[in-house]
């Protein structure tokens, strides 16, 4: 390999790999070595790596494409025009109505997992900052009695269904770089909640670098460091290629793959009805919704465009279409998207390997960055682009999508907010409701005042809160009813 020398303080000289230097001279980019002579050993290192990393071939695409309107990204309210309403959905009035399909699509999942078909995703990026918790939000204790964090409570109903399969589900897991380090060593300190570690795999979401909207250069966020964000919840799929994930999951003979966020507690991962409903209809893609509260609380809607079942962002939705009811006077678009989905394997091979590859968004956006002066503006105004995947814009791939209705109260109680809506104490009374409501149909009433949590590893449902019924006798006070 050959090396180009940059000089520091003249007593001290590192070198630049010149593939690094060529690669940056042929895309209009070698500002962003221009502080090197600035900067330690340590610092141009960091900064090289970065580059290395860029793709700049597919960064010129996408601007040349953005400024051209060669990509013909139709807009997405005039996409949201011709919204239908949904027809691939089961309804939870047709399951209420049907205890035997229910039986039958939970005896399907449930074998899947058997079988050793089904593995989980989840996607834990963020960090709690809106929380006023600045660690990733994994960590973050949602019990409402024990104190567990979202991560224990997710980990041990993967554990739980794991013992009632008598089969491992393998658990992968997407960070960031803003959140890996700390979710490793909390994982390790807790020995993965019970899980095999060898089951656990751990992955970064990519990154892509912010440009600038006038000259297309990237942008340095310091003198050693490029301006870099996530590359959404989307690049996800690029992710699980490069860390080997898609290749570990199908020589471990993984089928199905349940996609769910850190951020939802109630989630009920791994559900073998969702898995069988997905199996049953041959599905390619399945995505969990919640009934909106309202027209315009801020969920992404699905709905059929062009026969495509698709996700239009509540952004991208006008207010005159979201308002629209049917002849009953319930929402024409319902199904607000709750980002929990059931995968075949094989539709996401087919999409990361072939031409069909989810899109990016460009964003205009305002990004902090460092001048060629070397100092921090921060614009008053939208002065660069970022670019984004979105993992629900893969139903677009979909021959097959399937649309199931959740119960709201019952599995989508996230935690975004510090207050209100969607915020610890919501999702915390929820948990309890929950589990109170399991007490109740287990013929057990609790006084008023006494709160009760169980843990995964006791009970995932009404019917083994029953089958241990013995083992809750005589609850006097609130408590933590783990295994």
């Amino acid at each position: 390999m050959v090396f180009v020398k940059a000089n520091y303080q003249e007593s001290f000289s590192f070198m630049i790999p010149q593939n690094i230097s060529d690669q940056l001279a042929k895309w209009n980019q070698s500002h962003l070595l221009q502080f090197a002579d600035q900067l330690d050993q340590n610092a141009i290192e960091q900064l090289v790596s970065q580059i290395a990393l860029l793709n700049f071939s597919q960064i010129e695409k996408l601007l040349h494409d953005k400024k051209s309107g060669a990509s013909n990204e139709e807009s997405p309210r005039e996409l949201a025009k011709r919204a239908k309403a949904l027809s691939q959905v089961i309804r939870q009035n047709e399951l209420s109505a049907n205890p035997a399909l229910v039986a039958e699509l939970i005896a399907i999942g449930q074998q899947a997992m058997h079988d050793g078909k089904v593995a989980a995703i989840l996607v834990a990026g963020g960090q709690g900052t809106r929380l006023g918790f600045p660690h990733p939000k994994g960590l973050f204790p949602i019990g409402p009695v024990s104190g567990n964090s979202m991560f224990q409570i997710l980990f041990e109903q993967v554990l739980a269904r794991s013992r009632q399969a008598k089969h491992a589900i393998p658990y992968y897991i997407m960070t960031s770089d803003a959140t890996h380090s700390e979710t490793l060593n909390f994982l390790d300190q807790y020995h993965y909640f019970g899980l095999p570690q060898k089951d656990v795999k751990l992955f970064r979401q990519g990154t892509m670098p912010a440009v600038d909207t006038e000259t297309g250069k990237v942008l340095l966020a310091d003198k050693a460091e490029i301006a870099l964000s996530p590359d959404g919840h989307g690049g996800i799929l690029q992710a699980l290629t490069n860390n080997h994930c898609l290749q570990d999951m199908r020589e471990r003979g993984i089928e199905y793959l349940y996609y769910h966020q850190v951020d939802n507690p109630t989630s009920i991962v791994c559900e073998p009805l969702l898995i069988g409903a997905h199996i049953k209809r041959q599905s390619e893609m399945t995505t969990k919704v919640a009934a909106k509260r309202s027209w315009d609380e801020k969920m992404g809607i699905l709905a059929e465009v062009d026969g495509k079942t698709q996700i239009i962002e509540y952004s991208d939705l006008p207010d005159d279409i979201a308002q629209q009811t049917e002849s009953n006077g319930q929402l024409k678009f319902w199904a607000g998207n709750m980002a929990i989905h059931v995968f075949s394997l094989s539709f996401l091979e087919r999409i990361t390997t072939g031409t069909s590859q989810i899109p990016f968004h460009i964003a205009h956006k305002k990004v902090p960055y460092i001048n060629s002066k070397g100092d921090l503006i921060n614009p008053a105004s939208p002065n660069a682009y970022k670019f984004e995947r979105f993992i629900f814009d893969a139903l677009l791939f979909a021959d097959h999508a399937l649309v199931v209705e959740a119960d709201r109260q019952r599995e989508f109680n996230p935690v975004k907010n510090a207050t209100g809506n969607d915020s610890p104490e919501t999702s915390k009374q929820a948990i309890l409701n929950i589990h109170k409501q399991w007490l109740t149909q287990a013929g057990i009433h609790l006084s008023p005042g006494i709160n009760i949590e169980f843990s995964p590893l006791f009970a995932l449902d009404a019917q083994q809160v029953l089958e241990n019924r013995d083992s809750l006798t005589n609850i006097t006070t609130s408590k933590f009813i783990t295994h």
